[in-house]
């Protein structure tokens, strides 16, 4: 079984729980999503990598000896290639982190699901746009994680997009039933460090006042917006 690779290479986690950890990033390439504001375009809109098996990209991770491996993409979920790269890692004795919009289910059980719903303003114009805003959000698949793993969800918000981001999370977070406040995070969107910290601070009250996370990106803090980081 093959996989389409954009990147593989080790780095600090920059978001999430695990924020800090040395961890082992392998990006997917493709997706089943147009996100308007994609950082990651190179696995999503015009998919890029060469073609591997499952077993030489495994190889590749365990090489590094690293404990956490993030499978990314994209969107890992879409490929079936993900259920034995997952469970060969786990298989190894590695923690593995699952980064998903949520939107497809696999047979696998990672350590963490980070699972990212995407808002309205994720959507685009033009003729990805019907699709992309049908698909963008599946509760039952998001709630199929909750039960079988640990999990963070991470919702990227954009408060200067004129659309109620707070008001729609509520409401999605209503559509998935009992969860965890403090595994709710905030991240602002946006592709540099002025953009980040500006969003940032409008995100602080809204956490304090529902008892959710703030999220930031330490990889654009430390290394800009660049690939293999």
């Amino acid at each position: 079984m093959n996989l389409r690779i954009a990147e593989l290479f080790a780095s600090v986690q920059g978001e999430g729980i695990w924020m800090g950890v040395p961890s082992v990033f392998v990006r997917l390439s493709g997706c089943n999503l147009r996100c308007i504001w994609c950082d990651t375009p190179y696995a999503s809109w015009q998919p890029e990598g060469p073609v591997r098996t499952v077993e030489d990209v495994l190889q590749e991770c365990l090489s590094h000896g690293i404990n956490h491996v993030v499978v990314t993409g994209g969107e890992p979920m879409i490929f079936d290639g993900v259920v034995p790269l997952v469970n060969g890692l786990i298989d190894a004795g590695r923690t593995v982190t699952i980064e998903t919009a949520g939107t497809v289910d696999q047979p696998i059980t990672p350590s963490l699901f980070s699972i990212s719903p995407k808002l309205a303003h994720s959507t685009p114009d033009g003729p990805w746009a019907e699709q992309h805003e049908s698909r963008r959000w599946n509760p039952a698949v998001v709630r199929a994680m909750m039960d079988r793993a640990g999990y963070q969800l991470k919702f990227v918000v954009n408060l200067d997009s004129g659309l109620n981001d707070l008001a729609e999370i509520e409401t999605m977070l209503g559509e998935l039933g009992p969860h965890r406040p403090d595994l709710v995070m905030l991240m602002p969107e946006g592709r540099d460090q002025a953009t980040l910290n500006r969003r940032m601070k409008a995100l602080v009250a809204p956490v304090m006042e529902r008892g959710w996370r703030l999220c930031p990106r330490m990889q654009i803090e430390l290394f800009g917006d660049t690939r293999g980081t």
